[in-house]
């Protein structure tokens, strides 16, 4: 049976406002009374309803945090960096995974609404903006992690994704690669196409054609789908001299793909990964990557949400906040070519 605030009132002898005092203003209860109702509460074992404080408050502890995939540490770092700035600030973090799916990352928007969130920090798909418009007419805060989002309609905090796939093939074409791949997620996800833009305009400041660069698509941000682009690359009549990988899942995957096959790296395939996960400096081969503060990101964006909602929406000017990326070089991209 659930025990209720009515029930601790009746056992410590006071009334429900007494006990409503005690949970919320105990400076104003007496201390032998305090100490009395803080016995019961401890010996029924009773806990308050967070949802009726809510309701009583207008106000939610709750932040929600949705990602593409918390399977990819990237994600996971991120959401440690908006944890700590909500732990900082007495509230909470709800974290799931839409997974890349549009649909999916729908419904989770929609249940956060219906649960009243205090904020919803989000990396969004392209589809993403209906949602968080009927979030903000709720009046829902949302901030945007990982993606750059222009004009007033909320903030965000992201990283030059075009300049970092232009600091990759960069790299690749000053150790001498002219055929280089490039394994792509989803092309539905900014991040995979401004990752590809910034290797296009590497190979355009290097005045070398943009037929250099050969587009791998995947479905999912992973190792196993590295390793299926690897098994493509494999069976390709014109192998490619070095791979660069939107992510760093999937550099591995590719590197395990090329391992199996007998294929050298670096020596017979550069490879150059992105977001520096701590996986990559430990891989068998340590993996050359682009390195993306995603800490940084989530503190940061949970940091401009808890600002948001502490004053009055209306007046909040929105911020976007963009991070440069850096190129941290390893063994992986250090093959004959580069060496001379």
């Amino acid at each position: 049976m659930r025990i209720g605030i009515k029930d601790v009132a009746e056992q410590a002898g006071v009334s429900l406002g007494t006990v409503s005092n005690v949970l919320n203003r105990p400076e104003t209860v007496a201390e032998p009374t305090r100490r009395r109702v803080l016995a019961v509460i401890e010996r029924l074992g009773y806990v308050r309803s967070e949802t009726a404080r809510q309701l009583r408050a207008g106000r939610s502890r709750m932040l929600a945090l949705l990602v593409l995939d918390l399977a990819n540490p990237f994600f996971a770092e991120l959401a440690r960096g908006a944890q700590q700035a909500a732990r900082e600030a007495g509230l909470a973090v709800m974290v799931c995974t839409s997974a890349g799916d549009p649909s999916q990352e729908g419904v989770y928007l929609g249940m956060f609404a219906e649960q009243r969130v205090r904020g919803v920090l989000v990396t969004p798909t392209d589809a993403t903006r209906p949602h968080l418009r009927a979030l903000r007419s709720r009046g829902i805060s949302v901030v945007a992690a990982d993606r750059a989002w222009s004009g007033a309609e909320a903030c965000s905090v992201s990283v030059d994704d075009v300049a970092g796939g232009r600091l990759a093939v960069r790299h690749l074409l000053a150790s001498g690669h002219r055929h280089i791949a490039y394994v792509s997620g989803s092309p539905h996800l900014a991040q995979s196409r401004d990752r590809r833009q910034g290797a296009l305009d590497a190979l355009d400041e290097a005045r070398v054609a943009r037929e250099g660069l050969t587009v791998l698509e995947v479905e999912r941000f992973d190792v196993a789908s590295g390793r299926e682009a690897g098994a493509r690359l494999l069976a390709a009549a014109d192998r490619p001299t070095a791979v660069f990988c939107a992510n760093d899942l999937l550099a591995l995957g590719v590197l395990q793909a090329l391992f199996a096959a007998g294929i050298r790296v670096p020596d017979d395939i550069a490879l150059v990964g992105y977001d520096d996960i701590e996986f990559a400096a430990g891989a068998a081969v340590p993996l050359t990557s682009v390195r993306r503060p995603a800490f940084r990101i989530g503190r940061t964006a949970a940091e401009l949400l808890i600002e948001e909602t502490d004053g009055r929406p209306d007046a909040h000017e929105h911020e976007h906040i963009v991070f440069q990326p850096e190129l941290v070089v390893r063994t992986s991209s250090l093959g004959a070519r580069s060496r001379g």
